[in-house]
């Protein structure tokens, strides 16, 4: 592991009643031990996930709509409005990795196109792919480099297959010790990673949570078990 720890500084914040000091999941919150190379953020839609991802891709200096260090380009409303009041920890640090966020990834393949830099991302250009699979792209030849990775919802553009074959990079990358995952997901497959810390931003403050307890598990498990009863319920007048 290389992030060990976040930190949350209070100092220089007017007012706790504003977003994102108002986030339920932050408040009271001193700090977030990482326990496990892979991490996984998980919680409802605004519950603070991006917002705290966002906000480490700061720390780490990489690109805020999406890349690493050395992709310098822009999309609107990519700034982070917490990465100043955030503390990382390290043991050792590293300056590789990538932070990648499923709604800019459009403006990422252009930035890699405008560059020159197809040669890193499997000789084809990301807009010529499909959206799967530039995401696999991005995973397979991007990531391998000792570093941090920061994955915001990867699984916007993959199938269940393509899911587990995120599953397996990130096993034979960790396998190998190089490397750290912290990803925010909705998924059921992807969370059921082995051995992950499971993070519930729908606690307040956040707390870790197992895989049978996430609303993702519990929701996707009783449907597949009780379809016809989850739909009669869902459409009755």
């Amino acid at each position: 592991m290389f992030l060990r720890r976040l930190s949350f500084i209070n100092e220089g914040v007017t007012s706790h009643k504003a977003y994102p000091f108002s986030i339920p999941a932050f408040k009271g919150l001193d700090f977030i031990e990482f326990t496990s190379n892979v991490t996984f953020f998980v919680g409802e839609n605004g519950s603070g996930k991006s917002t705290l991802l966002e906000a480490m891709a700061y720390k780490c200096d990489f690109n805020t709509a999406g890349g690493g260090r050395n992709n310098f380009y822009e999309v609107p409303s990519s700034e982070s409005a917490f990465g100043d009041f955030i503390r990382l920890s390290w043991a050792p640090k590293t300056t590789n990795g990538f932070f990648l966020r499923a709604e800019s990834l459009y403006s990422f393949a252009s930035h890699i196109d405008n560059v020159g830099s197809e040669a890193y991302y499997g000789g084809k250009s990301l807009h010529k792919q499909s959206h799967g699979e530039s995401f696999l792209s991005i995973f397979s030849n991007r990531f391998g480099k000792k570093g941090i990775y920061l994955l915001d919802e990867p699984e916007a553009a993959l199938s269940p297959a393509r899911q587990l074959s995120l599953l397996r990079i990130v096993w034979e990358l960790e396998l190998e010790g190089k490397s750290q995952f912290v990803i925010a997901t909705h998924s059921p497959i992807i969370l059921a990673y082995p051995g992950a810390q499971i993070l519930d931003f729908d606690t307040s403050p956040l707390s870790q949570t197992s895989y049978e307890d996430t609303s993702h598990y519990q929701i996707t498990k009783g449907f597949m078990q009780n379809r016809d009863l989850y739909l009669r319920k869902l459409f009755e007048e």
